[in-house]
């Protein structure tokens, strides 16, 4: 008698066998197509723009942690707190758990599933029955069996194949989505940290403009005492202390609502940050000359593009491989009797094999429109890897335009500042001195205080150039930027 450990032993065996047997010839069969091949995309060598200009800082490789150039303990402390706690990153990375889920299950129907199964029934026959059962015959009858039992589709066309490949070509995807979010979560931290640095900025040179026209308007009040001037020139004085009044009330609420934003991003309610100030921060570092636009390779959101398009070209071949012949084996081992005791006795031993065949001889065109589908959804991924790639030129183009610009704008700028506050310090000489109204003074306050924030404004615009280029580059450039693009440009993917 076959004891229940033999059973199981030779059950593991045979199915062990099988699989292997079964595995190889679904690895040796072919596959349908196409093969992946990356897509030629026309863009320039190299980018348009020359960066060279943006500063005399010198070209050196930057880091993945890009904002820490700014060396702002503070913007660390927020992007790491963006990068534990932002929602929508939160987001991005279950939907990758789900596609690390999604894969493997495309990866185990390669594999036989083998179940074990086992049962017990009782039944009763009809003594009144149209076919007259023999006196001698029981009416009641048993059954007990337990078997282990696989059903396997060959993969003779590599369906199960191309359907894993694209699995596998999402998982890739959601990760660089994931990356994308990642970088683009700390690109806005960063820019609304500068926007409110800015505030800060601005609001340290509103006190200081505030200050100025309160000693204005006191020797105003001063001179109208000992009848030097007419009240005019006391409404006056007053009504730009109110102007400069409202500015820092209306500054005050820039700041609130940036900071408001920075909590937001961070997943920090209610958070406060201590001020601070936009010129404190360094300048941005100037790119290497003649970046090549190879370097858009290792851009997140062009590589997720491309993942997408991999996995509806393997797609394609999933909807063509219908339309062949689908072998599929059957398979079981194991024991049957009336009795559980006798379930293992001599005799009571049960197999099964066996192997179907099917193909589709008419369908109304039902296959065919599936592999029209296919093919249209594939070229709907090639027209969005397209344009992510010129998309990602332009953006690095602009950006670098816009970090040699905004350097100009904001040496202007500067000079701008020191003529103002020369014309203003001759404007309060020539007041003093009775050789001028004061609406000389009023008109000259005006204008340095209007110089004063438009140079922070070409401050934070320079800065946020930077940040712009770096997220354009997909977080930054190395000194050895050419050999990995060119290398990633030549290795083409083949299903």
């Amino acid at each position: 008698m076959m004891r229940h450990s033999d059973l199981i032993d030779a059950a593991r065996r045979i199915a062990g066998r099988a699989t292997a047997a079964l595995v190889a010839l679904a690895l040796t069969a072919c596959m349908v197509g196409p093969d992946y091949r990356r897509p030629e995309v026309a863009l320039p060598s190299l980018f348009t723009a020359d960066a060279q200009a943006g500063s005399a800082l010198p070209a050196v490789a930057v880091n993945r942690q890009w904002w820490r150039l700014f060396n702002d303990a503070t913007l660390d402390s927020l992007v790491d707190q963006a990068l534990a706690h932002n929602h929508d990153l939160s987001a991005a990375v279950a939907r990758v758990a789900e596609a690390e889920a999604l894969a493997r299950e495309a990866g185990a129907t390669l594999f036989p599933q083998i179940d074990l199964r086992a049962g017990g029934s009782r039944s009763r026959a009809s003594t009144r029955g149209a076919v007259q059962l023999p006196a001698s015959t029981p009416t009641l009858r048993d059954s007990r069996s337990v078997a282990l039992g696989t059903a396997f589709e060959i993969d003779l066309w590599g369906r199960l194949r191309r359907a894993n490949e694209a699995a596998r070509a999402q998982l890739l995807a959601s990760r660089y989505a994931r990356d994308t979010v990642e970088l683009s979560v700390v690109s806005i931290v960063t820019s609304n940290y500068l926007a409110l640095r800015a505030v800060d900025a601005a609001l340290d040179l509103t006190n200081s403009t505030l200050a100025s026209r309160r000693q204005a308007l006191d020797i105003v009040i001063s001179r109208l005492e000992g009848g030097v001037v007419s009240p005019l020139e006391r409404y006056q004085a007053e009504g730009a202390l109110a102007a400069g009044q409202a500015q820092h009330a209306d500054l005050r609420r820039q700041r609130a609502l940036a900071e408001s934003q920075l909590a937001l991003l961070t997943g920090q309610a209610g958070m406060r940050i201590a001020a601070g100030d936009l010129r404190a921060l360094p300048l941005p570092l100037t790119p290497p000359a003649g970046l090549p636009s190879s370097l858009l390779a290792t851009r997140p959101d062009i590589r997720q593009a491309e993942e997408q398009l991999v996995s509806t070209n393997a797609l394609i071949a999933v909807a063509r491989a219908a339309i062949y012949p689908n072998l599929a084996l059957t398979a079981s081992l194991g024991r049957e009797s009336a009795a559980l005791s006798q379930l293992f006795a001599g005799g009571a031993g049960t197999w099964l094999i066996g192997l179907a065949a099917a193909m589709p001889i008419f369908d109304g065109g039902r296959n065919a429109a599936r592999v029209d589908q296919a093919s249209a959804r594939q070229q709907q991924a090639l027209a969005g890897y397209e344009k992510t790639v010129h998309t990602a030129f332009k953006e690095v183009n602009d950006a670098l335009v816009g970090l040699r610009e905004n350097a100009d704008g904001e040496r202007a700028q500067a000079q701008r500042v020191q003529a103002a506050q020369k014309t203003l310090e001759i404007a309060q000489l020539r007041y003093a001195a009775g050789y001028s109204a004061f609406l000389e003074v009023l008109d000259a306050q005006r204008s340095t205080n209007d110089a004063l924030l438009a140079y922070v404004a070409s401050r934070q615009a320079r800065l946020n150039s930077a940040v712009e280029l770096l997220r354009a580059l997909g977080g930054g450039w190395r000194d050895d930027f050419a050999a990995p693009a060119e290398q990633a440009g030549k290795s083409g993917r083949a299903g």
